[in-house]
């Protein structure tokens, strides 16, 4: 039987981004799915609900005035406004998930990215998802059929800016295959997880191992 961790580690803040229709949103349900220490922050957003989602499982769907509010009084950890509307993250449940040493994803822009790096730097890992081709993003946003024509075109154009924030990033992938995008992030994830300055209690444990091996406790544990 293995020893007890005499260490814990504080949680992480993973953030993914992309231009609409690159394939965040995909693997960001994938991996949740996969990883059960990982849970999806829920933004507010003063958007209008599409037919698949779900209030309070996609997002929290909240009227301006509401939106407002919260920032006002410092409720939100970032917020921004995207394509006419506004989004923001509610601060209270990613503190305590990052006490309690469990992992927050975040499907956010790269405005709320920023924000985030300059709130929680030593928390957050963040990646950015490219898309394979213009092209194919062109047809991913026409295949979704979840917005009518003015808004897809608005999404194009507005990608072209959110491409070039793809040098913010700590790692960026491209999404030309999604079980291969999918492994990347994982290993991104489980890689960040180990990282020596997120552990706490470190410098304790190792004590304890050499003060084993060098008074023998090691050797009569072995016995």
């Amino acid at each position: 039987m293995s020893a007890p961790k005499r260490y814990t580690r504080r949680g992480l803040l993973v953030v993914l981004s992309s231009p609409s229709g690159a394939g965040k949103s995909t693997i960001s349900r994938l991996l949740l799915e996969q990883d059960k220490n990982l849970s999806l922050s829920i933004s507010v957003t003063t958007r209008a609900r599409r037919p698949s989602e779900v209030d309070h499982v996609h997002y929290h769907f909240v009227t301006m005035r509401e939106f407002e509010r919260m920032r006002d009084r410092g409720e939100l950890l970032e917020w921004a406004e995207v394509h006419g509307n506004c989004y923001g993250t509610p601060r209270d449940p990613v503190e305590q998930a990052l006490s309690e040493g469990r992992d927050v994803l975040f499907d956010i822009d790269w405005q709320g990215a920023s924000q985030l790096q300059a709130a929680m730097p030593d928390d957050l890992v963040s990646i950015f998802v490219l898309p394979p081709s213009g092209a194919e993003l062109h047809a991913r946003l026409v295949r979704r059929a979840e917005d009518d024509e003015a808004t897809i075109l608005r999404r194009l154009t507005n990608a072209r800016d959110e491409l070039t924030h793809y040098i913010e990033y700590d790692y960026v992938i491209v999404n030309d295959e999604l079980q291969s995008a999918l492994a990347s992030v994982g290993a991104i994830l489980s890689a960040e997880r180990v990282r020596r300055r997120r552990l706490s209690g470190l410098d304790r444990f190792v004590s304890d191992v050499s003060t084993a091996l060098a008074d023998g406790t090691a050797e009569k544990a072995r016995d």
